[in-house]
């Protein structure tokens, strides 16, 4: 029974050792042109990436020059404005309302130009999306009514660009409740 007890170790020496299997030639190739493949579209797609990132800046710089020449453009049509001021002020008494009310025919041109229109409100109704409602007045048009424009809204291009700031009517029953 002595003799199940022990295993025979075996020597170091007579271990087998592993070699690695290699693929055989046509699996090389494949491999080798896949590696190939991988790398000329991995280049492609940073190529690719880089070439968006710039042209995601170049349009970026283009939007910023094309807003400043726009802005460029309005400025110096103001200062049209201006320099008609400074006569305007020079001017004498008599001359001076003719020449503010050229001055504003000038503005107005302008602001027409850059597609800048005045919100006409007076006697309309109210609209939130055109006015800013600074009183509520009684008066004799009906409740609702824009009776005053205390400054005038602008569009630009069909947007609002500042809202009408007026006085809007209570109607005539407020007017009544306050003369008795």
């Amino acid at each position: 029974m002595g003799d199940y007890d022990t295993m025979p170790v075996p020597d170091d020496n007579a271990a087998v050792t592993e070699t690695p299997v290699s693929p055989p030639p046509q699996q090389r190739d494949e491999l080798e042109d896949q590696k190939k493949r991988f790398e000329e579209l991995n280049d492609r797609y940073l190529r690719l990436a880089a070439d968006f990132d710039n042209y995601r800046k170049r349009i970026a710089r283009d939007h910023e020059a094309q807003a400043q020449h726009a802005n460029e453009r309005f400025a110096v049509d103001i200062l049209e404005i201006a320099d008609n001021l400074d006569r305007a002020l020079k001017a004498d008494e008599d001359h001076l309302r003719i020449g503010v009310e050229q001055i504003r025919e000038l503005l107005t041109g302008i602001l027409a130009r850059h597609s800048i229109t005045s919100i006409d409100a007076f006697k309309t109704s109210f609209d939130p999306a055109l006015h800013e409602a600074v009183a509520h007045i009684p008066s004799e048009e009906r409740e609702g009514i824009v009776v005053d424009v205390v400054s005038p809204g602008y569009r630009m291009h069909n947007k609002v660009i500042r809202y009408a700031k007026v006085a809007v009517s209570k109607g005539k029953q407020s007017l009544d409740e306050m003369n008795i």
